[in-house]
């Protein structure tokens, strides 16, 4: 039932009828009452989970305390109850929903460490849970209101992110979530298309940034640039209720989107959206990471593992001449040699730069065996003679066969890996392959509810009590069952006094 939205750019003078335009479909979607089917409805619960887990594990980083300590001077004013912050009791302390919007986006983003869905560009849809969250939160809604909004976020943003590429034209993959969370918030609060409509344009409208911020020198932005883009959506809703318009045609306008950041003037799209009555299930389209690493690291992790297990000799870099892996055109360009950026072989690079460097993650994972979202990180770790010196022989090369599955509309031949020809000193190549990540659906070990907890539990222990971790997992398997003003129970309170950072303006 889902049908393509052919998008182009119109000059003013066609006057492009509000009812074709892109964000007035989005719109459309979002307003649309259809029931939840039960596999989306326990996926939501999943990503729930998953995102408490991540922001537990990232409580007392520096970005998180700054976002934090900003989120805690703007306290929620009369018109709603206020939303809760990771790691803060609620009953002691709720702030304004953008704000908490703002700090948890922040907190789930950090370790890199959350769900994904890549196509014509990448995303990581669980950002949409922070914004939608505190909205709900704020205006007391039930478990059902926020899983519909929940469901809506990753319709929209997983739907435009298999049609429209950003990357190619540096533009950061959260031009496509604002739009989302926007219209996930207008699911939620039951807004009329015509609100939601204004409300995409907005958020599109101040989320469109460049790609610098994941190039180069990768600084703590990476972290707080999806937490923008749903701060800025729950703005957009706020201005769209009182009546407040936006752009228009914001996609598609001579002088908009379309024409002057993506593909130019002369540029198409065909966008998939579910039609009328249609159930929103892109969600089960994405898929979680075990590891805390860009999602294409995820598959050579596993490979790099089972290597580790089966040749030891190859983590000597005086038996190695060199390792090549062959990956697709996104892989090569964006964490790997092709992406010609140094720092992505600089043993004192920042951790958001190693997180992108598939040399530098391969290279660990094959000498240690295994992937920690913080030891692997470390300065001493990447410092290391031997790594750098095997590090120093990865590289990537485009294939072309991988390029294409990775685009693959198909599931079931979709692929994120690549194959690694390594050549050791005597002359021997050892070649092998991995298509997805263990913890894809498609992967050796799939993630499911089991694994989710598990992964909870792990990140967040000794940060939370086990029986406030209980609490949370009972509230969030239960969620349906929420009443209007009971969503705070979709937030954990740290065990221990969490941190403060500099001061700033507020």
């Amino acid at each position: 039932m889902t049908a393509n939205h052919h998008v182009r750019v119109h000059r003013s003078e066609e006057n492009l009828a509000r009812e074709d335009q892109l964000a007035h479909k989005i719109a459309e979607v979002a307003s649309d009452p259809v029931a939840i089917d039960p596999a989306v409805e326990d996926m939501v619960i999943n990503r729930i989970l998953d995102n408490a887990s991540v922001a537990i594990a990232s409580l007392n980083r520096g970005p998180i305390i700054a976002a934090r300590d900003q989120a805690l001077t703007h306290r929620p004013g009369p018109g709603g109850s206020g939303s809760t912050l990771y790691g803060i009791d609620p009953k002691q302390t709720k702030v304004s929903p953008e704000w908490a919007a703002w700090a948890n986006g922040v907190a789930v983003r950090e370790l890199d460490y959350h769900d994904t869905f890549l196509a014509a560009e990448y995303s990581h849809p669980g950002d949409n849970i922070p914004p939608i969250l505190a909205v709900a939160q704020h205006a007391q809604r039930s478990g059902a209101d926020l899983i519909r909004g929940i469901a809506t976020g990753y319709e929209i943003q997983i739907d435009l992110t298999k049609a429209i590429c950003l990357h190619k034209h540096k533009i950061d993959h959260v031009a496509h979530l604002g739009p989302s969370a926007a219209a996930g918030i207008g699911t939620l609060l039951g807004l009329d298309t015509e609100t939601i409509f204004q409300a995409v344009g907005q958020a599109l409208h101040t989320t469109t940034a460049t790609r610098q911020s994941r190039k180069g020198e990768i600084s703590t932005w990476k972290s707080h640039a999806p937490a923008f883009a749903g701060k800025m959506a729950v703005e957009a809703v706020d201005r769209a209720m009182r009546g407040q318009t936006s752009p228009v045609p914001i996609y598609e306008g001579e002088d908009g989107v379309i024409a002057w950041m993506l593909d130019g003037p002369d540029a198409s799209y065909d966008v998939p959206l579910p039609e009328y009555g249609e159930a929103k299930r892109a969600i089960l389209d994405s898929y979680t990471k075990e590891h805390s690493a860009e999602y294409q690291a995820q598959a050579w992790i596993d490979l790099a593992r089972k290597l580790h297990r089966e040749r030891p000799d190859i983590a000597d870099p005086d038996k190695v001449e060199s390792v090549v892996l062959h990956t697709s055109h996104h892989t090569h360009y964006v964490i790997g040699s092709g992406a010609n950026d140094p720092q992505k072989y600089d043993p004192k690079a920042s951790r958001e730069t190693l997180d992108h460097s598939i040399p530098y993650i391969f290279t660990v994972a094959l000498q240690d065996g295994e992937w920690d979202h913080n030891h692997s990180y470390d300065a001493e770790r990447a410092g290391r003679r031997d790594t750098v010196a095997l590090w120093h022989k990865v590289t990537t090369e485009e294939d072309p066969e991988w390029t294409r599955r990775y685009h693959s509309l198909d599931p079931e031949e979709k692929a994120f890996g690549g194959r690694a020809e390594i050549t050791l000193t005597d002359g021997t190549v050892v070649t092998e392959e991995i298509a997805v990540a263990d913890a894809h659906p498609l992967g050796a070990r799939p993630f499911a509810r089991e694994q989710y907890i598990g992964k909870l539990r792990s990140l967040a222990e000794g940060a939370v009590a086990d029986a406030e971790l209980d609490r949370f997992i009972q509230a969030a398997e239960n969620l349906s069952d929420l009443g209007p003003g009971d969503l705070d129970a979709l937030t954990v309170t740290a065990a221990g006094e969490l941190a403060t950072g500099a001061k700033g303006l507020f």
